[in-house]
């Protein structure tokens, strides 16, 4: 639902949405697409014609994959993987099984004491609003309510639960309203599977089931009765479908990508003038457009991809406001083009980011657009009138780490709703008046106000002197800082910043006397585009040593010790983690990880993988390039273990992770324990101990995504 959030990433769509418990979540998609000869199916449905289409071709025929250069493991190879992985995943599950048991009555206490927390401070937040006129709709618990905007909770009337669909375990991901609201196109997913499953509804006195669509990932509707969407499959989205909803019924593919770097998803433009079919890869893109008072005709073009340039587009005026990379500096600019004369010939600068600013989102309104930014860990908003061309910049509170944009289905509203948070301060809401060019902060009753907890913001110098920004949180009436316990985050991959949304157990942290500390290094996004490259492919390496001048500098200024020092990370963050274990584990006495990447090297050498091919942008190509290979090999956390004295490390991963294969943590945790093993019986050092090393293998949920019971647990 916010703005442009889904795409300015250029790397990866991040998709909001609300569990059962409401508690909002977030799930970074990584995505791949393989694809490059296709047979071109007639309407007899034999093969009338071979050949190779162009990237991105507007097609009318349904395309069939005909993959080349990929190699698929022997089936004698796959019957002795299986069977490794079988005995590995079951001694795993018998070690988790004794070792849980010891930590019972540490568990039970915790687990009380966030309960408490989250009743505390999420009782009362509600569900995003989608306003159409007078009509509001929301959800709660899996049920959809309608309700006239400005009244009363008892005229509230229900229309439907995903239980009634036949979808009790999962949740609602998306909500999507025709124009004329005669239809509703809802995603429901369960945590076990990346993919989604699309509803759409008759609405009326008694709401029906009309069509229901699998494997899902973005949708729109481009008229009252056509709806446009993109398959997913193996994590790749490389098909735009067009359905209809008249006597006639219809559904054709009208797109097809071809590159196996390139993810495909739909947007709709504020005004509902146009929608955007989005091809992008981390460094590239494409958009094509459909007029939605036309939604029959082929897509039009706005601009050929150009390798580096990254671009997104809005509308408004008959004229195209594009989010770009174009010129130089290759950061985000906003321009805008006549919508008759798209090319990059006809852009206009209408306003540049500063140096080393994130744009987080951007929302377009009838006569404003809204920019959200990130400098130096500060929070941004940047108001840009259409009107007077003037720009005004307001700085939110010190406190805030991170936006939530609010849904704004008509952009001819005059405020613009959002909400500010922290990982240790609840959502706070608040709204820009155009009218009256001012913030509000918006009161909610009964929710606690965070006051014990102070926030600084320090720099530290890498191996290189470029100065890397950290976020620490402290409880403000803590002594002696230096005997205390520190939580160290990291991730630094895929211009992806650091998850600082609230979490209750971070905020317990803070309660039981916790030091918790950001590390914002390069591979993120913290700094604009150029810090991610700066620490991707060829630059990994000052990813790793920003993370240690940033445990050094926190150390030296009297936070923590190294003895109470603890190294978190999830995904991605697991390779500069992993690294950091295996090049200094002096600096740290434990690492928690949570469906860790640590095995790059033999991962990217697989192309089978779906993953692999998109992210050679990330990591390099080891397959086709020895010095990446060389280079990969130099840090990659599984490579580069030996026999030394490492940090207790305990790992989350989940059986039904299509991103990161369990294989992976299950070989590298039993080499892990093998090097720790010979280190001790190697040295006889007094004092010398042997780390815990724990896998705890998850039934339920998949990579990062799980509701808020499974997360607690």
């Amino acid at each position: 639902c916010g703005g442009l959030q889904n795409l300015i990433h250029g790397l990866s769509s991040t998709v909001k949405y609300y569990s059962k418990s409401n508690r909002l979540q977030t799930e970074c998609l990584h995505h791949k697409i393989k694809q490059k000869k296709n047979h071109i199916l007639g309407c007899s449905g034999c093969t009338c014609a071979q050949m190779t289409v162009p990237p991105g071709s507007i097609l009318l025929w349904r395309f069939f994959s005909c993959k080349e250069g990929t190699k698929i493991p022997s089936k004698q190879n796959q019957n002795t993987s299986e069977l490794l992985y079988k005995n590995l995943l079951k001694s795993e599950q018998e070690n988790w099984n004794s070792i849980s048991a010891r930590y019972k009555v540490m568990t039970k206490r915790i687990k009380e004491k966030l309960e408490e927390l989250q009743n505390k401070y999420t009782f009362n937040s509600e569900s995003p609003k989608i306003r159409f006129g007078n009509n509001v709709y929301f959800e709660e618990n899996g049920c959809i309510f309608l309700s006239k905007a400005d009244d009363d909770e008892e005229n509230v009337v229900f229309l439907f639960s995903t239980e009634d669909l036949g979808f009790s375990d999962a949740f609602i991901q998306r909500i999507r309203i025709s124009p004329d609201q005669r239809y509703m196109a809802i995603s429901l997913k369960s945590e076990n599977s990346e993919e989604a499953t699309c509803i759409i509804m008759k609405l009326g006195h008694f709401p029906v089931m009309e069509k229901v669509i699998p494997n899902v990932f973005s949708f729109e509707w481009a008229t009252n009765d056509v709806l446009y969407y993109t398959s997913q499959k193996n994590l790749k989205c490389q098909n735009v479908f067009m359905t209809t909803f008249t006597n006639q019924k219809l559904t054709k593919l009208v797109y097809a990508e071809q590159d196996a770097r390139f993810f495909v998803d739909i947007h709709c433009t504020k005004d509902r003038r146009f929608l955007t079919i989005n091809s992008n890869s981390k460094t590239t893109s494409e958009v094509w457009l459909v007029d939605c008072r036309h939604p029959f005709k082929l897509p039009a073009l706005v601009q050929a991809r150009t390798k580096g340039v990254i671009y997104h587009v809005e509308h408004r005026n008959d004229e195209l406001y594009i989010l770009t990379t174009y010129g130089q500096p290759a950061e985000y600019k906003l321009m805008k083009a006549p919508v008759a004369s798209s090319g990059t010939q006809n852009w206009q600068l209408v306003y540049a980011l500063e140096k080393q600013t994130k744009l987080v989102d951007l929302e377009m309104f009838s006569d404003h657009c809204i920019m959200f930014l990130k400098n130096t860990g500060h929070l941004y908003l940047n108001v840009i009138s259409f009107v007077s061309h003037a720009v005004q910049s307001i700085k939110l509170p010190t406190w805030a780490c991170e936006f939530e944009l609010e849904p704004h289905p008509e952009h001819t509203t005059s405020t613009c709703y959002f909400q500010l948070t922290s990982p240790v301060h609840p959502p706070k809401r608040f709204a820009y008046s155009f009218e009256e060019n001012n913030l509000i902060e918006q009161a909610v009753q009964e929710v606690p106000i965070i006051t014990n907890c102070h926030t600084t913001r320090l720099l530290a110098k890498s191996k290189d002197e470029t100065l890397v920004p950290i976020t620490v949180f402290h409880n403000i009436n803590s002594k002696e800082l230096h005997r205390k316990p520190l939580l160290v985050h990291v991730y630094g991959a895929y211009g992806i910043d650091l998850n600082m949304s609230f979490k209750e157990e971070k905020l317990m942290l803070i309660e039981e006397g916790w030091i918790l500390a950001y590390c914002h290094v390069r591979g993120g996004g913290e700094l604009g585009l150029g810090w991610h490259k700066g620490g991707c492919q060829h630059n990994k390496l000052k990813g790793l040593h920003d993370l240690k001048a940033c445990i050094m500098l926190l150390h030296t200024l009297g936070f923590s010790q190294p003895k109470y020092t603890a190294l978190a990370a999830a995904s991605a963050g697991g390779v500069l983690a992993g690294a950091l274990c295996n090049t200094d584990p002096e600096l740290i006495r434990a690492m928690v990880l949570q469906a860790p990447f640590l095995d790059v090297l033999n991962t990217m050498m697989k192309t089978h993988l779906p993953l692999t091919i998109e992210e050679q942008e990330e990591w390099g190509n080891p397959l086709a390039n020895e010095k990446h290979m060389k280079y990969i090999k130099s840090y990659c956390p599984y490579q580069n273990i030996k026999p030394q004295s490492y940090p207790s490390v305990f790992i989350t991963a989940y059986e039904n992770d299509q991103r990161v294969p369990l294989m992976g943590v299950l070989q590298y945790v039993q080499k892990l324990r093998k090097a720790a093993l010979d280190h001790a019986s190697r040295t006889s050092k007094k004092g010398n101990r042997m780390p815990n090393i724990i896998l705890d293998i998850r039934a339920n949920g998949s990579h990062c995504d799980s509701s808020w019971e499974e997360s607690l647990s």
